[in-house]
């Protein structure tokens, strides 16, 4: 598989959010590989987006969401889980795309051990169940996915339409349609696609009233 690239990353974050859904994400940690289809993103930018936690500037938590592109940007969240973010656009223009969801390609009974679960399904359909299957803590906050042999995306194909809605989870920037994922695969968040079919019918109908 060829790994994607800094210019796949450098570009308007929503852009880089859609065409992340179908790539494959690839962790390496003590010999062992784990793997999985991205089938559900979100993106974040900065001051125009309030719902980042770049929109109020500069901080030791959001540095490298700042730098340079296609970085990991990794946080701990409610105490409990770790979130995986790519970094994008350029330096000084802050973005990142949450990576929500996977479906689990290689590594699976490893994944299991981590999460201390059986069922499939429900191994890695959000994003601190995906991160605890693959190992990924804050000690990865930062690596350069680009050319690192630990954490990196690889090109994919998402092998079906990929649908938007509003994102989740967020209370402000709700009305936002940076929600991207793949319609009808049951890896995805929340129970599968079908739970954000009136979402993205409604962001779609948002889009065009903004429009006219």
């Amino acid at each position: 598989m060829r790994r994607l690239g800094r210019r796949f990353y450098s570009r308007y974050t929503p852009d880089v959010a859609r065409d992340m859904v179908g790539a494959i994400l690839v962790r390496e940690l003590d010999g062992v590989v784990t793997s999985g289809r991205i089938v559900e993103t979100e993106a974040y930018r900065g001051a125009d987006d309030p719902a980042s936690h770049a929109y109020r500037g500069r901080t030791r938590r959001t540095e490298v969401m700042f730098g340079e592109a296609g970085h990991a940007y990794v946080y701990f969240t409610y105490g409990f889980h770790y979130c995986l973010n790519a970094t994008t656009e350029t330096r000084g223009s802050p973005g990142a795309v949450l990576i929500r969801a996977i479906e689990p390609i290689e590594g699976v009974e490893v994944m299991r051990e981590r999460r201390g679960v059986e069922g499939l399904r429900q191994l890695t359909d959000g994003p601190g169940k995906l991160t605890k299957a693959m190992g990924i803590d804050l000690a990865l906050n930062g690596e350069d996915m680009v050319v690192s042999r630990k954490l990196y995306l690889c090109e994919g194909d998402p092998a079906g339409p990929v649908e938007t809605s509003v994102r989740v989870g967020v209370s402000v920037g709700r009305e936002t349609p940076w929600r991207f994922f793949l319609v009808d695969n049951p890896f995805v968040s929340r129970g599968g696609t079908h739970n954000y079919a009136e979402q993205a019918r409604g962001a779609k109908k948002g889009s065009s009233a903004r429009s006219q």
